[in-house]
Parts: C-alpha cells; sequence; structure tokens
C-alpha cells in the first residue's frame, strides 16, 4: 500500500553555516563596530547579543538573508521578545523541528476534509499518509502545499 511521510526538519549544518556567515558579517560592518555583537547557537535556540534594540533588529535582517539564502524556510524560526537593559539587547529566536500534537491534529483535519481516500495518522513528530492510489497520495501532497500551515513541511518516504 503506498505511503509518504510529512514532517518538519531543518538542516543543522546549514542552520549553523548561516550562523556562522551572519557572524562574520556583523564583526566586520562599520556599524556594528565595538559594539560587540554576536550571534550564539546552541541546540535549537539562536541569540542575539548587542547593545541597542535597534542593532538587535538589524542583526535579525542579516541573520534572515543568510537563513533564506542557505535554503532554511523562516517559517521555522520562532522569534521571542527581546530583552533591553541599559547597556545590552538580547533576543532569543526558537527553531521549530518536529511537527507537534497540534499542527499535526489539524493536517489530519485537513486531509480527512478534503474526502481523499486516504488514511492520516499521527506518529509521534510525523504524519503518515497511507492510500491505495498513488493519485491520491499527491492529491494530499498538493493539499497541503497549498495550505496555509505555520510550518515548513517535507515529505518523504514516498513507498509505492
Amino acid at each position: 500500500m503506498p505511503s509518504f511521510d510529512i514532517v518538519s526538519e531543518i538542516d543543522h549544518h546549514e542552520l549553523s553555516n548561516a550562523v556562522d556567515q551572519a557572524n562574520r558579517e556583523v564583526g566586520t560592518r562599520f556599524d556594528f563596530k565595538g559594539t560587540d555583537s554576536s550571534f550564539e547557537i546552541n541546540e535549537l535556540v539562536i541569540t542575539l547579543r548587542t547593545q541597542s534594540e535597534f542593532q538587535l533588529e538589524q542583526m535579525l535582517d542579516v541573520l534572515y538573508a543568510k537563513l533564506s539564502r542557505r535554503g532554511i524556510d523562516l517559517n521555522a524560526i520562532d522569534p521571542q521578545d527581546p530583552e533591553i537593559q541599559v547597556k545590552t539587547a538580547l533576543r532569543r529566536l526558537h527553531v521549530q523541528e518536529g511537527i507537534n500534537q497540534d499542527h499535526a491534529r489539524d493536517i489530519v483535519k485537513r486531509i480527512k476534509a478534503a474526502k481523499l481516500k486516504v488514511q492520516a495518522s499521527i506518529q509521534g513528530d510525523q504524519v503518515r499518509v497511507t492510500g491505495k492510489k498513488r493519485d491520491e497520495l499527491q492529491a494530499a501532497i498538493q493539499l497541503l502545499k497549498d495550505a496555509e500551515l505555520a510550518l515548513p513541511l517535507q515529505f518523504k518516504n514516498f513507498r509505492d
């Protein structure tokens, strides 16, 4: 029986490359000289440190440009509120990976509402879709690509 998996993954190597490139650019820009601005990545949290909120916004633009150039979907980035103090500004960005239960239920509900002849089941942080015909599976993929979901989706393990 044909099937495929719906996942939401990030290429960790490309993520660290984008952060390194953004660090290099901020280190060489004239408007960041002497500000001790930096990007740090720990697990799936990117931390931006600088002196002012204005510079924090500029750093965010630099990082977004590097991420998109590296092929990382910006929907996977969840920016937190900035923490502004007297001489420091800090902002954390959480990188979302995997499909949480709420989004998985929404995906299953959308597939069932479309009345396609496929079955969708939640398996951990992914959703498996099975059906008798390849065309029905491709219709499910197209349905989810057209849907405006808040996270990037990839379709893997397509089996006949």
